[in-house]
């Protein structure tokens, strides 16, 4: 789909069970929207390492698809050792996936897998991302809630920003099931699959797309949660056959 809008994953017909409540959708959103992210660390996860480090950074890593005719880069951040999220259109039509971490270490992908319930992606190393990783939230955040996104945006050093949640609303770009929550957070390229965490440090929400009044949208922990705990909602990624490069993204590509 393109309508200055980034590239997002097609959504299915299948509906979210146990998703939390969500806020009620902000108002006058704008209809041109692309990708964008921002984060928040809490207390502990927010306190520094001796290397001067958070938690929250250690466990967001760079993700670079080497494409048919094309070179991209992402945000991600790990679930487990070998487990890390990102967007769906930040892998599509990729050749090779590699992951760059805060420590400079670029750990090649083993298998990557999607889901066409939302614009999420999953990513497996056989080599150790290290040992941060992400700390979930178990609800939605609400209204007014302070957030902090944690990425790389246009590839660059590793960032940190700011914002606060704006209510819920339907996916602008069409892509998901079911609501997604716009933020005040302004990200830019290379943001797209940037943890959103809560002021406790805790995952909250993934970032994919932004608007032209610098709005960003997360696909929310509630259907992040729901997707990782159904399997068979994520197909493996097949590797790209053609030269044309994928929808340009302004958040995420």
């Amino acid at each position: 789909m393109r309508r200055a809008v980034t590239a997002m994953a097609a959504a299915g017909a299948l509906a979210l069970a146990g998703c939390g409540s969500i806020p009620a959708a902000p108002q006058a959103l704008p209809t041109d929207f692309v990708p964008t992210p921002s984060i928040s660390p809490g207390e502990g996860p927010g306190a520094l390492s001796p290397d001067g480090f958070s938690a929250a950074q250690r466990m967001t890593v760079r993700v670079r698809n080497v494409g048919c005719g094309f070179i991209t880069t992402g945000t991600g951040f790990a679930l487990d050792e070998h487990t890390l999220v990102t967007n769906r259109h930040v892998i599509a039509n990729s050749k090779r996936l590699s992951v760059l971490t805060y420590d400079g270490r670029s750990i090649p992908a083993t298998a990557a897998s999607t889901t066409t319930v939302a614009d999420i992606a999953i990513i497996t190393t056989e080599e150790s991302l290290g040992n941060a990783y992400a700390s979930r939230a178990l609800e939605d955040p609400e209204t007014g809630d302070v957030i902090t996104v944690v990425g790389y945006p246009n590839g660059g050093r590793l960032t940190t920003a700011s914002g606060v949640v704006l209510g819920a609303t339907e996916d602008p770009i069409g892509g998901s099931v079911g609501t997604v929550l716009a933020t005040s957070a302004t990200v830019e390229q290379g943001s797209s699959g940037s943890p959103v965490l809560d002021e406790d440090g805790k995952v909250i929400g993934v970032v994919y797309a932004k608007n032209v009044a610098n709005q960003s949208f997360i696909v929310p922990v509630s259907t992040l949660n729901t997707l990782l705990s159904e399997e068979s909602l994520f197909v493996p990624e097949r590797s790209c056959t053609f030269t044309e490069p994928p929808t340009p993204d302004i958040l995420g590509q």
